[in-house]
């Protein structure tokens, strides 16, 4: 099992996007320029996206988690998105709509890790408190710092 790769490079803050699939597609064409993601990876996150909506409306700010199967993905990361302006995401599970602020990225390169990923980020967006924190912290290295130290993992060669 590969250690879990998120760094300052990973964290986009007052990103200006004007859809979910520029928003996607960066976050994406950054995880591949770190050779985390295969190609394949961008096409096949925009398509789950619209198959399975990954927002979800918070206490905070909405979130939204987009993410795709594992054979996309070449070492697992995270890549986080701080947006400057909110772009609608569907609902996950819904008909309708939110608008997200902050978007978190996974990119998981075995499925059961995926799941125990996602239970820990739910711990993260039922805190309002540090939702708001992310959005408006701009030292990326102190967001990056309470990301891992909410989700407890130890990282190997990070930076």
């Amino acid at each position: 099992m590969s250690s879990l790769q998120f760094d300052e490079s990973l964290i986009l803050k007052d990103m200006e996007v004007s859809s979910k699939e520029e928003a996607i597609s960066l976050m994406a064409d950054r995880l591949a320029e770190k050779g985390f993601v295969k190609s394949s990876y961008k096409q096949a996150v925009l398509e789950r996206e619209e198959e399975f909506s990954t927002g979800l409306p918070t206490h905070g700010c909405s979130v939204a988690i987009p993410h795709t199967d594992s054979k996309h993905v070449n070492q697992k990361a995270i890549s986080l998105a701080i947006l400057k302006h909110p772009v609608i995401f569907g609902v996950m599970g819904e008909c309708t709509t939110t608008p997200v602020k902050l978007i978190f990225m996974l990119a998981m390169d075995e499925e059961h890790s995926q799941l125990t990923l996602l239970q820990r980020l739910m711990q993260i967006f039922q805190n309002a408190e540090m939702l708001h924190y992310f959005c408006k912290e701009t030292d990326k290295s102190k967001i990056k710092e309470k990301v891992l130290t909410q989700l407890e993992f130890s990282l190997k060669g990070g930076e």
